[in-house]
């Protein structure tokens, strides 16, 4: 009998994988690890197994420790959070936790909404935005997942007390209109959010972050996309590593998809549908291996991908199997590998830059059928 049952399971991933490549979606290797399972909400948790690269596979959010956590009520209170809010569960619950939505919802936060450690948000199978409010900040925290959120028209924050991880009362200070912010944040997984029109920025990585994948996104509508490294004299982000990876840019972005400070970057089958400025800049020797990425130029504006600093040191721009579209260039300035040098946990297969357009048709936050996958 269970012969039989894993029999028709492997021959209905089978036949879903079928049906995907016919459509003409060919599923990334992240994507692929977990959207043919049809029972994906009775098995949320296979979602950490599923990462890749520098964040490598986020095991540690998972197991019989797991508190699942339902979010049922979209208001909010940065002091004294109720029971049912979002804020509730990722300040009032301890240890590790796994947040979901009871239905589709729009929330705007009252303040920044601090992350802790050990954090899952799951927003598979709603349509939950937040929204016209405060956004959210990773501050010294580690093993997060940020999956399936629509985060948009975020607005900057006076200085302020709220409840912070552990149900302490934090005190912060002014705070930047970032979609998501991390701060000396590590081991951090921002996969399946659609992000848009937020008055300063859309993510920001620095003060000594590092082993961030940022995947799968769809980053649309903005001026500065993305920020890796605080700021030219901040030399601990020498030692920051992200993956960027299956990203959708565009359109409407204008510039830093992303912009580098001092660390290293691994982009790669990445869309990039048009820029104003450029699309991928660097400053305070940056190193960034941009890999089989589809560039497609603007028909006016500037036409070159690249931005970089001239001052302070070389910078390590490199470029391999990239296809450049509608009179896009690459100024290379070196011609080493730039390898990630990713452990086997970390690792994935790039795929040629001629499949990136079905590779990232699905970035952005996923419509899941409550009784088919997703």
């Amino acid at each position: 009998m269970a012969t039989m049952s894993t029999t028709i399971c492997a021959f209905v991933i089978f036949l879903s994988t079928i049906i995907l490549v016919t459509h003409g979606q060919a599923l990334n290797p992240i994507d692929k690890c977990w959207r043919m399972n049809t029972q994906w909400r009775r098995n949320r948790q296979q979602l950490a197994t599923c990462s890749a690269g520098f964040a490598g596979k986020m095991s540690n959010n998972i197991g019989r420790d797991v508190t699942r956590y339902v979010v049922t009520d979209p208001s909010d209170d940065a002091l004294k959070p109720k029971p049912g809010t979002l804020r509730y569960g990722t300040t009032m619950i301890k240890g590790k936790k796994w947040i979901t939505f009871k239905r589709s919802m729009h929330i705007k936060l009252d303040k920044p909404l601090l992350i802790s450690s050990f954090t899952t948000i799951d927003g598979r199978g709603t349509n939950v935005h937040i929204a016209n409010g405060a956004c959210l900040i990773i501050y010294k925290a580690n093993n997060v997942i940020i999956h399936g959120l629509r985060i948009h028209h975020c607005k900057a924050q006076p200085p302020s007390s709220i409840m912070g991880p552990d149900a302490k009362i934090i005190s912060l200070g002014q705070v930047d209109a970032d979609a998501i912010r991390l701060v000396s944040a590590s081991k951090i997984w921002i996969d399946h959010n659609t992000l848009y029109k937020c008055n300063d920025g859309l993510l920001d990585v620095t003060r000594g972050s590092t082993d961030i994948t940022i995947s799968n996104n769809w980053f649309r509508n903005q001026d500065k996309v993305m920020l890796l490294g605080h700021d030219d004299g901040f030399i601990r982000d020498r030692n920051m590593k992200v993956t960027l990876a299956f990203n959708h840019f565009g359109p409407h972005c204008n510039q830093r998809m992303p912009r580098l400070r001092h660390g290293y970057a691994h982009v790669a089958n990445n869309l990039y549908d048009g820029w104003t400025q450029y699309a991928i800049g660097g400053s305070q020797s940056p190193r960034i291996k941009s890999e089989s990425n589809f560039f497609i130029a603007p028909n006016s504006e500037n036409k070159e991908v690249t931005w970089k600093q001239n001052k302070n040191g070389q910078k390590f721009f490199y470029s391999v199997g990239d296809l450049l579209k509608n009179g896009a260039s690459f100024s290379r300035t070196v011609t080493g590998r730039a390898r990630p040098n990713y452990s086997p946990e970390q690792a994935f297969q790039v795929q040629p830059a001629s499949k990136v357009r079905s590779l990232t048709s699905s970035a952005g936050a996923l419509q899941c059928s409550k009784r088919s996958r997703c």
